[in-house]
């Protein structure tokens, strides 16, 4: 399943949010709180997905829903003031994507939330069960940290070669030690040497680009959440 896809499931499935929440006002407001870019990168084209869902279960924006709409432009401290400026708009639901959802579930325990993310979202706190996240928060999962092993594996077998795989991680990832954790130890099983690079801005990852050129790494992985 494409990316996108998982997007319209949660526009879908904030649509299940509304319905399910009595007294509606006429023109209901959904919150979309994203940490990316209204105009850069997939963020937009998510966006589309995410109303093609409210309008596959009935609700199509400015006709008998609204979408207000928050956008953090990859600036990831500014996530916890929009998250509260939605809830002042008093939203019926918020849908938060990677880094979103957490902003969102700090800042109300009440307004149903609905999240796509991936990695491990019992370690990172997010919710206490897949199958029964609890309190204010559903959502879907693409089960990032299941997939690890696999790429890995995938990269031994097209680059057989390679003496070692260089692993680029988001420095400014709250989660990203849970994934490191997850991706060194899915080499270590497969015997896969890893060199780990840090960053979070772009020159910093320039900086690893040429930081990984310089030690001959062969193959290459980034170790990201997506955004919503």
């Amino acid at each position: 399943m494409r990316r996108r896809d998982f997007v319209t499931l949660v526009g879908g499935t904030a649509a299940w949010a509304l319905t399910a929440r009595a007294q509606q006002p006429a023109m209901p407001v959904v919150g979309f709180l994203s940490a990316g870019s209204e105009t850069r990168g997939p963020s937009p084209q998510h966006a589309a997905a995410f109303r093609q869902g409210l309008q596959e279960t009935g609700f199509v924006e400015s006709k008998n829903v609204a979408i207000e709409y928050r956008w953090a432009e990859d600036q990831y401290d500014r996530l916890p003031p929009l998250a509260a400026d939605l809830i002042q708009h008093r939203v019926a639901v918020i849908a938060a994507g990677p880094r979103a959802d957490a902003a969102a579930k700090a800042a109300t325990a009440s307004i149903p939330i609905v999240f796509m993310s991936g990695g491990d979202l019992i370690r990172s706190g997010l919710v206490t069960s897949l199958s029964r996240p609890g309190g204010n928060l559903t959502g879907v999962t693409i089960l990032a940290s299941d997939l690890t092993r696999k790429r890995f594996g995938l990269f031994r077998d097209l680059v057989p070669q390679a003496a070692v795989i260089g692993l680029l991680a988001d420095s400014t990832n709250p989660r990203g030690e849970f994934q490191l954790q997850e991706a060194q130890a899915a080499a270590s099983s497969l015997a896969v040497p890893v060199r780990l690079m840090r960053a979070g801005s772009e020159g910093e990852i320039e900086a690893a680009f040429a930081e990984l050129a310089r030690e001959g790494v062969s193959a290459f992985r980034r170790q990201w959440l997506p955004v919503l």
